[in-house]
This record gives structure tokens, sequence and C-alpha cells, in this order.
């Protein structure tokens, strides 16, 4: 009897199915992910967290307090946190750029027809039936985040104090750092006077480095970049932060736009899915056409790949620290209250009437009761929008 041949197995490419995944799944999210990085993430827990789960919410609320430490697009660094969790390297690259792409090819081509014709049509009718969608899905993230992160009365009492700070307007960044170092010396038992030390040292460097002043020069593809990958490196908080540094850069040291062109672009990046960052693919077409949206657009979206992948490396790291893990948890809960701040506001914007009112009831129902993907809920609330009020 002839002895059997030991089975070879032959070796599949490594993650290929697994890039295959986030390829797909952040393209659609990259053209159905309207409302902000509050929804944003909202829609990527529901994805990766309760659909698929690739991630636990505890380790989705690791990922998130540290996107929240790092400068740039929220939402994206999320997006590139996941890739890199679910497959290397490659997830990493995959993952970003499949969100960034669909917002800044709808980006882009709006920016073509604004040159052609210095207009562009209301985009009323369309968000009108997509915020209150956008409540309901952010609410429900929020929830189901909270039963993970609020693992004790002592994080239950940071998270309220950081409610009440970002309620009264206070720093994001300085509500996440003292947050963690509330944390951090609550686990260590010290002393609080250190705690202010901390603080204002970091945030000190911080405003310092946010304020520094770009120099005038006549405009050129060159500088076009290199102004974008200063603010994607140093710009930390909401789209309105955002509009300041535009401001400030584009419209005041370089006269390179107008107002009103400013204006424009900021409304373009709010009512397009995807990244609000993609409001630079806008400005760099307005001012050099496809090459000049192509530069503004990997330069402010290049650091976002170079701090994720960097930060990273040390989140192992940290959570094998019992003080870092604890500064982390501080972070977490933190961030959550900023997300909680966030959704207040998308309130006023959202539910303005008695049939937003039930549109976001209803969606959060749907989502409660039948689990009901998040994509369909908000075509949905484009639907609802254009039948009643998308015509004159």
């Amino acid at each position: 009897m002839m002895p059997e041949e030991p089975s070879i197995s032959i070796p599949v490419p490594p993650r290929k199915n697994e890039l295959r995944e986030l390829a797909a799944l952040f393209l659609r999210l990259g053209v159905t992910a309207f409302g902000g990085p509050a929804a944003h993430i909202a829609m990527m827990e529901d994805e990766v967290v309760r659909r698929r789960q690739w991630l636990t919410s505890a380790e989705f609320l690791d990922l998130l307090g540290i996107t929240n430490l790092i400068p740039g697009p929220n939402s994206t660094e999320m997006a590139i946190h996941i890739g890199r969790e679910r497959a290397g390297f490659p997830g990493l690259l995959v993952a970003g750029g499949a969100f960034i792409l669909p917002a800044a090819t709808i980006t882009a081509s709006l920016g073509w027809v604004y040159v052609r014709f210095h207009t562009l049509w209301q985009a009323h009718a369309l968000l009108y039936g997509i915020k209150p969608v956008i409540i309901a899905i952010v609410a429900q993230a929020l929830f189901g985040l909270a039963k993970s992160a609020l693992k004790s009365r002592a994080l239950l009492a940071i998270g309220c104090l950081s409610l009440i700070g970002a309620s009264c307007g206070a720093n994001e960044l300085s509500c996440l750092v003292l947050s963690g170092l509330v944390g951090l010396c609550w686990q260590r038992r010290w002393a609080p006077p250190a705690l202010g030390l901390g603080a204002s040292s970091w945030s000190g460097a911080l405003a310092a480095l946010a304020a520094v002043k770009s120099v005038a020069t006549p405009f050129s593809s060159g500088a076009l970049f290199l102004v974008f990958l200063k603010i994607g490196s140093v710009l930390f908080g909401s789209g309105y932060v955002l509009l300041a540094f535009l401001r400030s850069d584009f419209v005041v040291q370089r006269h390179w736009l107008t107002e009103g062109q400013l204006l424009d672009a900021i409304a373009i990046g709010q009512v397009t899915p995807g990244p609000v960052f993609t409001t630079a693919t806008f400005i760099g077409y307005l001012l050099a056409g496809a090459p000049g949206a192509a530069l503004a657009t990997l330069g402010i979206f290049l650091p976002a790949f170079c701090f994720v992948a960097l930060s990273g490396l040390l989140l192992p790291k940290i959570r094998r620290s019992a003080g870092l893990g604890a500064f982390l948890d501080g972070v977490n809960v933190a961030s959550l209250a900023l997300m909680a701040v966030v959704t207040v506001q998308l309130c006023r914007a959202a539910l303005i009437d008695l049939e937003t009112v039930l549109l976001a009831l209803v969606s959060a129902a749907l989502l409660l009761r039948f689990k009901l993907n998040s994509t369909w809920l908000i075509a949905g609330g484009a639907l609802f929008g254009m039948a009643t009020h998308g015509i004159p």
C-alpha cells in the first residue's frame, strides 16, 4: 500500500477579500454619507460594529478616541483606521481612498459646473429630507457607543463634565485632553494640580502651532498644495473651524478667492456626501482646474493617512498600559460628549417643522425595530425631500 502524500495547501492571496470588502463598503459610504463627521462615524459604527462585526464597540471607541486627538478630518481618519485594523497598511490606503474618491469626484464635477455657469442649483429640498434621517442615525450610534464607554461612575462624571464644557463652547481638543487627564488622575489617584499644568502646556503649544501664519505668495500649484498640506496637518475641530482657516489663507492673506466664492465652496462641501474637507477639491478646481483639484485634495488628506499610520502603531501599547488606558477611556467619553453636542446642533438645523420631526422619529423606529440599513433610510429621506419641496 502506497503511503499517502501529504496534502499541499495553496496559499490564498493575503487579505484580498478584505480589501474588496473595504473598497465596496467605503465607496458606498462615500456616496451616501451626508450630514458631517458625526453622521459619517455613526454610519461606520452601524456597518462595522453592528452588521459586519469587524470591530467591537470598545475597539471602535478606542479608534474614535485616537482619531479625535490627531489633526485632520475625523470621519476620513476613522475610515482609514478601520481599513488598517481590517487589512493592515493596504487596507488603510483602500478604505481611505475609497471614502474620499466619490466625494472628491462629485465636488470636482460641481466645480466644473460652477466655473462654466458661475452658479449652482439649490439643494435645499434634498437636505430637507436627509437631515432628519441623519439625526436618527447619530442618536442610535451614540446610544450604542455609550453603553461601552460609560464603564464606571467616574467615566459617567467625566462625560457629563465634557458635555457641559462642550455646550459652553470650550475648545474641542481641550475637552478631550482634559478628560483624558482626569481619567488618568482618577486611575493613579494623582493630585489635581498636575492636571491643570499639563492641559495648559498642551493647549498653549497647539494654539501656537495653529496661529502660525502663512507667508503671502503669488498663486502657484506648489503653493496651493502646501497651503492645504498645512491646513490638513494642524486643523482640529469642525467644518466651521475649516471655514476660518480657508478664509484666513485664501481670502484675507493671499486674495486668491473672494468671500462669495469661499461661501459657495463651503456650501458645496456641506451638500455633497463624504468628507467636508473635499471643499478643498472645489477650491483647487476654481483656482487651477482639474490639476488644482487633485493637488488640493492630496494636500489636505495626505496628513490624515500619515497620522493614522503612526497613531495606529501606538494604540496596542496604550491599551496595555493601565495609565494610558485610563487616559484613553477619558478621551472616549469626551468624544461621545462632543458628538452629543453636535447632534443637538444638527437637531436645530434639521428638525424645523412637524414633517421633519415625524421623519426623524420614523427613521429611528425603523433603525431600532427592523435594523434597516442607514443607506436606504438616507435614500428615502432624499426622495421625501424632493417630493415635498423639490417642485417650486
